[in-house]
Order: structure tokens, then sequence, then C-alpha cells
């Protein structure tokens, strides 16, 4: 898998590739020894330490809710509450960042809760002023979305 990033975008983490022609993905290290995924373009396999055979892949956009936290204080700018989540994709890789579109309520979610990642263009630029793509969560479900 070729990891081009574009020159005309920047993405909010070293993980999330944002090609010049194509749609955003993740990317994740595949270890040929353990067969563990990994989160981002790693040297090393950090279950069992394999240094050699290790694969760059695109990581699933599918996943499940493992933990959440509803933040109802942060950094001046950032509109609270927001849902806080930890999302184990499928087939590998564990992802933290935002579930949005759900209600703000501990109780209306739940832990193994289906979730797709979606990615935008957020109104944040870097240094050289283009425009960033970010990645958040979103329900799976349409009757579960807030």
């Amino acid at each position: 898998m070729t990891l081009e990033l574009s020159n005309d975008k920047c993405s909010v983490a070293p993980y999330l590739s944002v090609p010049n022609e194509g749609a955003p993905a993740l990317i994740g290290t595949l270890c040929g020894v353990c067969d563990e995924v990994l989160l981002g373009v790693r040297v090393a396999c950090g279950n069992c330490g394999n240094r050699k055979n290790l694969k760059a892949v695109k990581l699933s956009e599918k996943g499940k809710l493992y933990a959440f936290s509803v933040v109802y204080r942060s950094f001046p700018g950032v509109k609270t509450p927001f849902v806080s989540a930890i999302v184990d994709l499928e087939g590998g890789g564990t992802l933290k960042g935002t579930l949005r579109n759900v209600e703000q309520d501990p109780h209306s979610l739940a832990q193994g809760m289906p979730v797709d990642v979606v990615f935008e263009e957020i109104d944040q630029k870097d240094n050289k002023g283009r425009p960033c793509t970010g990645y958040f969560f979103e329900p799976a479900d349409q009757d579960q979305r807030g």
C-alpha cells in the first residue's frame, strides 16, 4: 500500500492518510509473525517485538465502541458536552476520537455499539494555511443517532 500524503491537505494524525486523489484512510501495521494489527506505521510490533515482517495496511472504517466518557469541561473554544470514545476497529486496531450524532447521555450509549469512522475537512488549517482532514465516529445504526 502506498502511503502518499497529500500536498494540498493536512491530517489531524500521522496515521490518517489523505491522498491527493481518493478517500482518506486510517493506516496501520500488520505483524507478519503474530498477526497483531497496530495503529500507525511501526518499526516494531508492540505485541511480539518483531522488527522485520511488518506491512502497512488500510484499517477498517467500522468498529465497536470499547469505552467512552461524556466530557463536560474542556479547553476554551471546545464545545461541550461531547463524547470521547475508544473504538476497536474490525480486523484490528484501536482508535480514540469523538463520537458524534448521539445523545451526550452515558445511559443512551453502550459498550459494543457498532460505529462507523467518518472523515471530513475540519475548521483547522496547518501552518501553511492548508485545510486539515479529521475523523469522527458515528453510530452505524441510524436508530441510535441523536
